[in-house]
């Protein structure tokens, strides 16, 4: 197995500042404390294939609903590997739970952004049956998969990036 990457949390005060975003009703000393207990992705079993990320507090998503959740982790890769977030496979089979861009791609240079190459996950509970999802600090909610990737021969890409989403979009030279 290659191993190729390692998962980090960002600087506390950036992710401070991505909760108190979305989340104000939790105060700075709540803050640290949901901070100071975030897990680091993990397989649960030598087989799996995902790495679990798991809920930084507890939340609730009744049917239709969104949420972003700031997971305070980053992760380093290697070159020509890209990682590919989904749901839990149970939360997606028994809540419909989706990701709202489908599949979440964190490319191996999201690392370096400004954010610290921060990992935000986006969720809808898109049930057709009206149940509400309930998920606990600390449990499993989405996975994440590492790919390796190849390239075009002719490729000549040599941009930087510089943030998360619509970052790395190119242009189309017009003359």
């Amino acid at each position: 197995m290659k191993r190729i990457a390692q998962f980090f949390k960002v600087s506390p005060h950036n992710f401070a500042s991505a909760v108190r975003e979305d989340f104000p009703r939790y105060s700075d000393a709540e803050i640290r404390e949901i901070y100071e207990q975030l897990m680091l992705p993990r397989r649960a079993t030598r087989g799996s294939a995902g790495y679990d990320f798991f809920a930084p507090f507890s939340f609730s998503l009744t049917p239709g609903e969104t949420i972003k959740i700031p997971t305070g982790i980053r992760v380093r890769i290697e070159e020509e590997w890209v990682l590919k977030l989904y749901p839990r496979s149970g939360l997606g089979f028994k809540y419909r739970l989706q990701m709202n861009n489908t599949v979440g791609i964190i490319d191996s240079d999201y690392y370096y952004s400004d954010n610290e190459g921060h990992i935000f996950i986006k969720m809808t509970n898109d049930t057709n049956e009206g149940k509400t999802l309930e998920i606990a600090r600390g449990t499993g909610f989405a996975q994440g998969i590492f790919i390796e990737y190849g390239i075009t021969v002719d490729d000549g890409a040599d941009g930087v990036r510089n943030g998360g989403l619509g970052s790395t979009t190119i242009q189309e030279k017009r003359e």
